[in-house]
């Protein structure tokens, strides 16, 4: 993996300059197979093509994650994000917002898990022109 493209994307992501699919188109790029953002600790894991792993703290102010989990709510930051009318420090407050703890892009499988603080679930498919 290149941690170099990995850090670098993330730091652009938090600035709300990169898109998702830029995100991904980046990320692997530079061997990201998966990665996952847990929002508890505020960290971001990579896991590359061969097996290995690199975790970073992300730079943006911890968001409290809701007790109760919204679907809804995560799907409209979602939706929000893929038309590009926010970018990721506003998706990151609607999706802690909704009860989102973490979430686990899995770039090579083309969807995202999130997952509540009680084991809730949601799976999305990503768009057919999000890393193409």
């Amino acid at each position: 993996m290149d941690i170099q493209v990995i850090e670098e994307t993330l730091r652009e992501t938090e600035a709300g300059r990169k898109t998702f699919p830029e995100c991904v188109k980046a990320l692997l790029a530079a061997g990201v197979e998966s990665y996952l953002v847990d929002y508890a600790r505020m960290e971001k894991s990579s896991y590359g093509v061969k097996g290995e792993t690199y975790t970073m703290k992300m730079s943006l102010p911890a968001s409290p994650v809701a007790e109760a989990f919204s679907k809804e709510g995560l799907v409209a930051a979602i939706r929000g994000a893929q038309r590009d009318e926010i970018r990721y420090p506003e998706f990151v407050k609607r999706a802690t917002a909704a009860g989102v703890e973490a979430y686990w892009a899995y770039l090579t499988g083309e969807r995202v898990v999130y997952l509540g603080r009680k084991g809730e679930i949601h799976v999305e498919e990503f768009p057919k022109a999000a890393n193409h």
